[in-house]
């Protein structure tokens, strides 16, 4: 017999309710800066102390990327485990190991590392210290689309875990479907090539026109394959700040070091300030205008930004032309000054 659902309430009333209730919760957990000693750490299963900046698992949810904080003791190594999205892992403090499909590597304070989607790894600690590490994903986006999942298989050796998705690289034929088949195989092939390991040391530290010194720390441009999430270190010099600008979605600064503030308006002018320090996290929300300052005259401040730049940023751009989604006024890099005066302190990271 067949069944029938039916609603005296139309579609339209069901989707304008639905768009309400999704904006005003995003509101409701919107955040600024999230405070490093507001972010409680817990123990986990995988043997490590975890914490939720940013994320549905910390109280504070996201539709894009989240932000976790991990610490691993000495003597410690996590379960190894997989999950379907990407991450990208920054050493705050301390020294250790990853270990991606099998590969290991060494780090220490202010590497990177991309967790591509279904890799294994597990990380361990043979120091004397705890290492801190700050994670970033794009679970989230994954979750809206009903495809996130983890597979956590304890401390399984390596060479019995099973290999990631396997995929045809090519079927026969000039049809439409042939050629998705030939397209997503070398793509497959081009993801599962690319970088995994970034030595702080290994990439300059470069004055752009904003007015920091930068350098990528997970990107296309340096080798990676991450899913459009990218990873960048930024200095600013003792009392200097960076040009304003606005751009869609969300940018997530994590304070290496320093301290300072961060302008954040719906206008250039009329906006507020935010105070930041070490540990904290700013949340530069969707298409407001804004400016970073290191408040310490005599001390540099460093920041790592991310955000998911060439995969919803870059869609958000196409669905929206001819708006532009991406303002950086040209008045504003001039107003910058001379940038070859800058006094930049050494560049050094601290010891693992």
């Amino acid at each position: 017999m067949a069944t029938h659902t039916r609603t005296n309430v139309t579609h339209w009333e069901v989707q304008w309710t639905r768009r309400r209730k999704l904006v005003e919760e995003w509101r409701e957990h919107r955040h600024t800066v999230i405070r490093k000693e507001d972010v409680k750490l817990h123990d986990s299963a995988r043997g490590h102390r975890v914490g939720c900046y940013m994320g549905e698992d910390g109280g504070k949810p996201t539709r894009v990327i989240d932000a976790w904080v991990h610490e691993i003791d000495p003597g410690v190594t996590t379960t190894v485990h997989r999950h379907s999205w990407d991450a990208m892992t920054f050493v705050v403090s301390g020294s250790g190991w990853t270990e991606i499909d099998g590969e290991r590597f060494e780090w220490r304070p202010w590497d990177a590392l991309h967790l591509p989607a279904w890799a294994w790894h597990r990380s361990g600690n043979d120091g004397d210290t705890p290492a801190r590490l700050m994670t970033y994903s794009s679970e989230p986006l994954l979750s809206t689309l009903g495809m996130a999942m983890v597979d956590d298989r304890g401390h399984t050796p390596v060479e019995r875990l099973p290999p990631r998705p396997a995929y045809t690289e090519q079927v026969d034929g000039d049809d439409p479907y042939a050629g998705r088949v030939r397209r997503l195989g070398q793509e497959q092939q081009q993801r599962r090539s690319g970088r995994l390991h970034t030595d702080y040391d290994s990439i300059p530290l470069l004055v752009n026109p904003k007015g920091t010194r930068s350098k990528f720390l997970v990107d296309r441009a340096i080798g990676h394959q991450a899913s459009g999430i990218t990873q960048v270190m930024l200095q600013f010099a003792p009392g200097r700040g960076q040009a304003m600008h606005l751009h869609p979605g969300e940018a997530w600064l994590y304070v290496v070091e320093g301290r300072g503030h961060s302008y954040l308006g719906e206008e250039p002018t009329g906006g507020e300030n935010h105070e930041w320090k070490g540990g904290d996290l700013v949340v530069v929300d969707h298409a407001v205008w804004h400016q970073h300052f290191n408040d310490d005259p005599e001390h540099p401040a460093r920041l790592v930004r991310v955000h998911a730049f060439d995969s919803v940023l870059e869609t958000m751009r196409v669905l929206c032309d001819p708006l532009d989604l991406f303002q950086e006024p040209p008045e504003n890099l001039k107003a910058m000054g001379d940038l070859s005066g800058i006094d930049w302190p050494p560049d050094r990271r601290p010891e693992g």
